[in-house]
């Protein structure tokens, strides 16, 4: 803070070791005439001004080319569940299946419209709702539907744990919003839709995010940014989103629940661990950079001849440029379910689902972070186009 120094000036007409005279009658004229201002407001002889309600927060909207639970900003709070159709002839499951999405649209968007039907959903501060119905490769196959060649479920990976009873489905819903609140509600909505027509849940598994500063990146239960090497929207085009043509505004989720062994991997020394992730825990540069977004080097070497990050670092075995410069959105969630059970909803968003069998199959091979980590369930869904206002998801589905 800037300070005057040297001797104050004395102000003209003021009292030596008092105050003046006229600045005290000013001031107390001004007193007065608050008073009176006060007591006029309060005897209703004047108008009060009313307090500014704080700027409205814009929901996100719900129709589009794309589904908002890919393109909007991530939320702190998400909410996945899938949901399996009745058995029944493949005629009668496609009639099924269109009369599931018709009640899921219909959910979805009143839940983000400007008045949702429940009146628990419009209390309190804007939820900012996004979501995402995907189908999946059963029952893609099993209806014959219209979905891109390359849908499939992922092959087994060496140390996978896998729980059926929380992985795969028919359909699968992703829930995002600014709290826990609204995906209760706007569950239990999709539970009620679903049962209607014929369907029922098959697993649920919320998840959250720490608080951090808007654009930045946030960690994992690690301590770890998680999400930092992200696709430019060009990227994205080429990689994520579906080529011209009918799955053109569609994407691929590639969905994995892994539990961390939080507290085995923090015992590590910081320095082993900075080397088993190939980034710096504090800044997340990585280790060949010195800012977070830096693309990491591979191939930089140290003087003896060793690589700056190990070949079993977990950003090495993953980078692009052991694949062809491919790259996925990833949107990861940390959870807890138990105190032996927490870690992370790794979300990943791709054209093609076998980018994702690559990485993983060299990151299952020899990974640092392996010990640390099991792979307790997994979903595959084509993420459907989105739909304007009228419209219903999956209508390209039929053709």
């Amino acid at each position: 803070m800037h300070a005057e120094t040297g001797k104050a000036r004395k102000q003209p007409g003021a009292a030596r070791g008092g105050v003046d005279r006229r600045t005290l009658i000013a001031g107390g004229g001004a007193v007065l005439a608050a008073g009176v201002g006060a007591g006029a407001v309060a005897l209703g002889r004047g108008p009060a001004a009313a307090p500014q309600p704080p700027p409205a927060v814009p929901q996100t909207p719900f129709h589009g080319d794309r589904q908002a639970g890919v393109t909007a900003p991530q939320q702190p709070a998400t909410l996945l569940l899938a949901l399996d159709l009745a058995p029944a002839a493949t005629s009668d499951g496609r009639t099924a299946l269109r009369s599931l999405l018709g009640e899921l649209t219909g959910v979805l968007a009143d839940a983000t419209g400007a008045g949702p039907a429940d009146p628990r959903l419009r209390d309190g501060e804007p939820a900012r709702l996004s979501s995402l119905v995907g189908v999946g490769p059963g029952a893609a196959a099993r209806l014959g539907l219209n979905v891109p060649p390359a849908l499939a479920e992922l092959p087994a990976f060496p140390g996978d744990r896998l729980d059926q009873a929380r992985g795969g489905g028919d359909l699968v819903v992703q829930l995002c919003a600014a709290d826990r609140w609204p995906l209760t509600v706007v569950a239990e909505l999709l539970g009620g839709a679903a049962k209607s027509a014929g369907a029922t849940v098959r697993w649920s598994q919320p998840g959250f995010l720490p608080r951090t500063p808007p654009g930045t990146t946030p960690r994992n239960l690690f301590g770890y940014k998680d999400g930092t090497a992200n696709p430019a929207p060009a990227e994205a085009q080429q990689w994520v989103w579906g080529p011209p043509g009918p799955y053109e505004h569609g994407t691929v989720l590639v969905y994995r629940r892994i539990r961390m062994d939080t507290a085995g991997f923090a015992a590590l020394p910081e320095d082993r661990r900075d080397l088993a992730m190939g980034r710096r825990r504090g800044d997340g540069a990585p280790l060949t950079g010195t800012a977070e977004h830096e693309d990491p080097d591979i191939y930089a070497k140290n003087p003896d001849g060793s690589y700056v990050i190990p070949n079993s670092a977990h950003v090495r075995l993953s980078s692009p440029r052991l694949d062809s410069g491919a790259r996925m959105l990833r949107r990861g969630y940390s959870y807890d379910d138990a105190p032996d059970d927490r870690g992370l909803l790794f979300c990943a968003f791709v054209r093609d689902p076998a980018q994702f069998t690559r990485v993983q199959n060299r990151l299952a091979a020899k990974d640092a972070l392996n010990p640390f980590l099991v792979h307790t369930a997994s979903a595959v869904a084509y993420v459907l186009p989105g739909v304007r206002e009228g419209g219903v998801l999956g209508e390209g589905l039929w053709g």
